[in-house]
């Protein structure tokens, strides 16, 4: 017989402003961490923390991740086309500034990222997200504490 499937959390981590957070929460947890980028990121040289260059492609570290997104996993990124791709898998997405992702909710996220993103092509929004903030890495803290609680209950109800 065997147990459940580990958790593991899959970093899209360009520009991921948590990964330390991310480090700490899962070592906490005894959980392991794949940081998927397009380039060389440094990470901690830990047994439980795995590092995956892609090629350079445009959506190559955003097709590694959802090719292993699915139930027990937790997606941490920004890209709302790839939490969409991650939730739709079964896996929990938590964007860096602690959104969380879910069925009830990325549709219209998507829908307004998409909408946002013609207005910007046709001139009409300027400027990007806000900054990242403190409050932000609380809030995401917080989700990912909620996401690991969550998968691992259902692990034991399985």
């Amino acid at each position: 017989m065997t147990g459940p499937k580990p958790i593991v959390i899959y970093v899209d981590a360009d520009a991921c402003p948590v990964k330390a957070e991310v480090y700490r929460v899962a070592e906490r947890y005894g959980l392991k961490v794949t940081i998927v980028s397009n380039s060389f990121i440094a990470v901690p040289r830990e047994p439980w923390i795995e590092r995956v260059v892609v090629g350079a492609g445009m959506d190559a570290a955003d097709d590694w991740i959802a090719e292993r997104a699915g139930p027990g996993v937790i997606v941490v990124t920004a890209d709302v086309p790839l939490a969409s791709r991650a939730v739709k898998a079964g896996a929990a997405a938590i964007a860096p500034n602690g959104k969380t992702f879910d069925e009830d909710s990325i549709g219209m996220t998507l829908a307004t990222r998409n909408l946002l993103h013609e207005l910007r092509g046709a001139g009409e929004v300027t400027g990007g997200p806000k900054p990242f903030a403190p409050s932000d890495r609380s809030r995401f803290l917080s989700a990912l504490d909620q996401a690991i609680v969550r998968i691992k209950r259902q692990n034991t109800v399985r």
